[in-house]
């Protein structure tokens, strides 16, 4: 009796492919298949302007807008840019050979080995990618060029193998906080492009924080700044741009928390009019104008009026209105108090804040959309008004493993954040999320994301940020794509990303230009300035701080508590004192290489183990350093250097650090003081740690790009130079 033919895809599994994220399925058939100059991309004629599963069948992972001409065409490109082939695009399938790349839609109603965004791969011949949508032939097509990507320099063959690859959740996504921070375009469209790449489909763009607002109409004059916000242009160029990667733009404005801007813009907070709420009723380092106030007619209106605006430039198939983090203590405003009592619909905060988000929701079902917010408000009490049951929540709570709302369906956050600051160092556990996390496929958690918070980086570069985000986010997509437990370590992911490399069309971040004319990059002065246009000062007084940088473009702000203490006795104008570990600075600027100069005017106040001047991910300089007590400079990981110098107590030294390549000179008061043989790039995170503040005060603190000469370092001091 003969034996019956066996599938490859129903054999042991074969060791995973150079790709993120891993194929659910995967069988390696021997050997290679290589694409050249007679490659052709073949369209099955019938496939030509199809996109996608019929109308209504699938609300996430969101509408399919490119058809498969469209996606052969940029197929072909992103080959060239590759492989240096550029394919010709014919319909004659039934002449297929080997090399060539062949894409099909599948048909009927609801191919089941498929779902929205599965495929089928079969590269042993001709490279067969099958499809219900272009969302799955589109990640097809992401699977060659990766392989090609991580073979031969060439680039130009790939294994045979066959594959049926399909997500394990529906929402692989990445979060930007966008109201505290203005993103760039150029950056926005490179993240989508890696993302797209490694088979996230939703970028959330949270447009509203309490110190900005980024969406910008003509309807509302006022609430957001032209030159750091979008526009509906801008808008629709990045939905186009998105939809090519097959990446939905997610919008949040949050709502009634958080909303500092918004109320200031049109009178609406709780802080506002006749017998207003007070510091006592939200939180410390807030004023009542960061909550909107859901007792008033006129605030819920205009709350409605910017929801049902800013959903009609969306097409995703949710919206986030935040709706976390209102303070218990709201409920003692007599405001507060005395609605509750005359309104029979609601009896406690918890009824006025769910009643709220389902006014908002009504608004967003008219749009045909789903209304996401963030957990918290299931906390309140609440016995007359439940959140509707469409509502998902948006879960920063648990491991995201499980679901935690009953009656909800969710997104999981909680263990994602990136909030890279000295008050909250949040970072993702990257060895825990590859090898401990348990992404959950129930019905009810529709997937997870990378989250991005701003807070106390508002100026930050963009790529302060996505230093930070590029090693979790690759993780991300491995696991909510394969929930499969991982075959390796994720030192060996990272190699893997490294080898995989950027997909075609990434812009190159522009570089910072190096000004080496005497003139100083960054000068902050710690004098009293006010918040630039774009930005609105949310923060109780004495809270969040502002460092104006009046010769660069990386202002800072201190944080929500220990705050610097401003005095006016500095050695120009006013100084900041510190006085605790987290009385830190936030710049968010990246590290600048040998050489540069830093200088700064420090009048030290006590003696700890260790003090931090500037630091970032690769090192620091210190005011006292660990073990000596003296001034030095430390390459985290490497050394611990010291001068022979430690400041006095109680008065004013300007430090100067003059570094070149492999070499480190200081000067206190524009003398020399000595030399070491070691160097580290300029760090411009923050102002110290979370655990390593420095105790003192501070005033002009500069840097440049250059070497200054000891001439130079003696006339900063006001000596004469020599």
């Amino acid at each position: 009796m003969a034996s019956e033919p066996v599938d490859p895809l129903a054999a042991a599994a074969s060791a995973p492919p150079p790709v993120v994220p891993r194929p659910t399925q995967w069988s390696d058939l021997g050997g290679l298949t290589t694409l050249t100059p007679r490659t052709r991309i073949l369209v099955e004629p019938g496939s030509l302007d199809r996109t996608a599963l019929p109308s209504g069948r699938q609300e996430l992972p969101g509408p399919v807008r490119q058809n498969v001409q469209e996606l052969a065409r940029q197929l072909r490109t992103e080959l060239t840019a590759v492989s240096g082939i550029t394919p010709d695009i014919s319909g004659d399938v039934t002449h297929a050979g080997d090399g060539d790349i062949v894409l099909r839609l599948a048909d009927g109603p609801a191919p089941t080995p498929f779902g929205a965004e599965g495929y089928r791969l079969d590269s042993a011949g001709p490279v067969r990618i099958e499809a219900a949508s272009t969302h799955g032939l589109f990640y097809g097509t992401r699977t060659v060029l990766q392989l090609l990507r991580a073979t031969d320099p060439g680039h130009r063959t790939l294994p045979r193998a066959r594959s049926l690859d399909r997500p394990a959740q529906q929402l692989r996504m990445v979060h930007l906080d966008a109201g505290r921070k203005y993103w760039q375009i150029p950056y926005l469209k490179n993240l989508i492009r890696r993302m797209g790449d490694q088979k996230l489909n939703t970028l959330f763009l949270h447009l509203s924080e309490s110190e900005g607002f980024r969406l910008h109409s003509p309807k509302f004059p006022g609430l957001a700044d032209p030159e750091h916000s979008y526009s509906r242009a801008d808008i629709e160029h990045l939905k186009s741009f998105a939809a090519r990667h097959h990446v939905q733009l997610m919008p949040g404005i949050e709502v009634p928390g958080h909303a500092t801007v918004i109320s200031e813009a049109f009178g609406i907070g709780f802080g506002a009019g006749t017998d207003p709420c007070t510091g006592a009723h939200t939180h410390s380092h807030l004023t009542a104008d960061w909550i909107i106030d859901m007792t008033s007619e006129k605030a819920v209106g205009k709350t409605k009026e910017i929801v049902d605006e800013f959903a009609g430039w969306f097409d995703a198939p949710l919206f986030s209105i935040g709706g976390e983090e209102v303070p218990g203590q709201l409920a003692d405003c007599p405001r507060v108090q005395k609605f509750l009592a005359a309104d029979p619909e609601v009896s406690t905060l918890g009824d006025l804040l769910n009643r709220y988000i389902n006014t908002l929701d009504d608004v967003l079902a008219s749009h045909g959309k789903r209304t996401a917010v963030y957990n918290g408000s299931e906390h309140l009490t609440a016995p007359q008004q439940k959140a509707h049951g469409p509502i998902v929540f948006i879960t920063w709570e648990g491991t995201g493993a499980e679901p935690a709302v009953p009656g909800h369906d969710e997104i999981a956050i909680g263990p994602f954040y990136d909030t890279p600051n000295n008050y909250h160092h949040l970072y993702p556990d990257e060895p825990w999320m590859y090898d401990g996390w348990a992404p959950s496929t129930a019905p009810d958690m529709l997937g997870s994301s990378l989250v991005n918070w701003a807070d106390y980086n508002f100026w930050a570069e963009d790529g302060y940020f996505e230093q930070h985000m590029a090693g979790p986010r690759a993780i991300m997509a491995d696991r909510a794509w394969n929930a499969t437990p991982t075959p390796d370590t994720v030192t060996g992911l990272r190699a893997l990303v490294a080898r995989i490399g950027d997909p075609p069309g990434i812009t190159p971040a522009p570089a910072a230009p190096r000004v080496d004319d005497g003139r100083p990059s960054h000068h902050w002065t710690f004098d009293t300035a006010a918040y630039p246009s774009g930005w609105t000062y949310a923060g109780s007084p004495g809270n969040t701080l502002f460092a104006e940088d009046t010769a660069g473009g990386l202002p800072g702000s201190s944080y929500i508590i220990n705050n610097p203490t401003p005095v006016a006795d500095g050695v120009n104008g006013q100084a900041w004192r510190f006085d605790s570990d987290r009385d830190g600075v936030g710049f968010g600027g990246l590290d600048v290489a040998e050489p540069w100069t830093a200088s700064v005017q420090v009048r030290s106040t006590a003696r700890t183990a260790d003090q931090v001047l500037l630091s970032s991910k690769a090192g620091a300089l210190k005011l006292q350093q660990y073990g000596t007590g003296k001034v030095g400079l430390t390459r985290y990981g490497a050394a611990d250097l010291s001068f022979d110098y430690t400041l006095p107590l109680n008065q004013w030294v300007q430090l100067t650090w003059v570094t070149e390549p492999g070499r480190t000179t200081l000067y206190a008061d524009g003398e020399r003081v000595g030399t070491v043989d070691a160097s580290v790039p300029l760090p411009l995170r923050s102002i110290g740690t979370e655990k390593a503040g420095l105790r003192g005060d501070l005033d002009d603190l500069l840097t440049w790009d250059e070497a200054l000469s000891p001439g130079q370092v003696r006339a900063l001091s006001g000596k004469e130079s020599q």
